[in-house]
């Protein structure tokens, strides 16, 4: 392929105080280097946007190491080979992995196992949808739930942030499992689709006023397994409901992640003492090799309409600086993802 092909690329220019602004971004075009032995080049076409990136936008010790000042900014998405000099990818295959926002990805040899490149079959879900139930969305529901939560059927299970990525299938699941569902989410639209749609047991909308009398209507029996999305004061609210042996599942603190002051910790975890609770940190990488098991077993729900699938879907690369912002905003009605080109 010639190499005159130019690839459109946001690039992290500072790290953000607070929410980030288009003044944290440097768009960049450059020509898309020639490919060696064993390279795959890819047209991406949807990206993942999720909670996490603000994270990774940060300097500090985390998970994972923070995207470098100048560095392409970091994003999971689906693509399609579009050249290869490696015989396992073939002009045609549809992609996974970490492809950058950017219009293309060139993923070297020496890169394929940490960028997580791997074929899908676009049989078993739409492209969107791999990067929600059959995508890290999906596998972080399903080990958090699962590994981490140990639900049992008959229990209880409280999820915030359901009409997001991560709760609409932790919540799923849990239905599947035997589990009663409950949703935290912002107004009544999420709620009333939650509970329609998705067949939660009843969803609490904390933009309607305080929680607390909300929670105890929804669990008059407690709650067995609470699974994390936003941290700060729903936390808080939650750890006085739980029951002897909850499991606190925390995969996300989407309410602390733009604080520009110290993140608010939980002022109720003497609960998890009196309860003889267990909280307990979900990063979904660690469950890299289980992911097969995980997305045939998602896709299966997916075929039989056991589970259902809402993606939120932007349009234009351009569009990222503002479009992240819809996380933070609780402006996305489910999945996030931002269209780079036509399939």
């Amino acid at each position: 392929m010639a190499t005159s092909l130019m690839n459109h690329q946001i690039r992290l220019a500072a790290r953000p105080t607070g929410l980030p602004t288009r003044a944290n971004w440097q768009v960049t075009d450059e020509p898309v280097p020639a490919l060696a032995d064993g390279d795959v080049l890819v047209k991406v076409l949807v990206l993942s946007l999720d909670p996490a990136m603000r994270g990774w936008m940060n300097e500090g010790k985390s998970y994972i190491p923070p995207v470098g000042i100048g560095e392409v900014m970091r994003a999971g998405g689906i693509g399609v080979v579009i050249d290869s000099k490696n015989p396992a990818y073939q002009v045609g295959d549809h992609v996974t992995g970490t492809m950058g926002v950017q219009t293309h990805a060139l993923v070297p040899a020496s890169e394929m196992r940490r960028n997580g490149l791997a074929k899908i079959d676009a049989r078993a879900g739409s492209l969107t949808q791999w990067l929600n139930v059959l995508g890290m969305p999906g596998m972080t529901g399903y080990f958090g739930l699962m590994d981490v939560g140990q639900p049992k059927a008959g229990e209880t299970l409280v999820v915030s942030g359901a009409a997001g990525a991560v709760g609409q299938t932790v919540g799923q699941l849990a239905k599947i499992l035997g589990l009663r569902a409950v949703g935290i989410a912002g107004g009544k639209a999420k709620c009333d689709w939650v509970v329609n749609e998705l067949g939660f047991d009843a969803c609490i909308d904390y933009k309607a006023g305080p929680i607390k009398d909300a929670l105890r209507q929804a669990c008059p029996n407690g709650v067995d397994i609470y699974f994390d999305n936003v941290g700060g004061e729903i936390l808080d609210m939650v750890l006085t409901r739980i029951n002897r042996k909850a499991r606190i599942v925390i995969c996300g603190a989407i309410s602390q992640y733009n604080n520009t002051t110290p993140v608010k910790g939980p002022s109720n975890y003497m609960s998890l003492l009196v309860n003889r609770a267990r909280m307990e940190g979900i990063v979904v990488f660690d469950y890299a090799d289980r992911y097969p098991q995980a997305i045939a077993e998602m896709a299966d729900y997916l075929r039989d309409g056991r589970m259902k699938s809402k993606e939120d879907v932007v349009d234009g690369i351009d569009t990222f600086p503002e479009t992240l912002l819809k996380l933070f905003n609780g402006e996305n009605f489910g999945k996030l993802v931002l269209k780079v080109a036509d399939a």
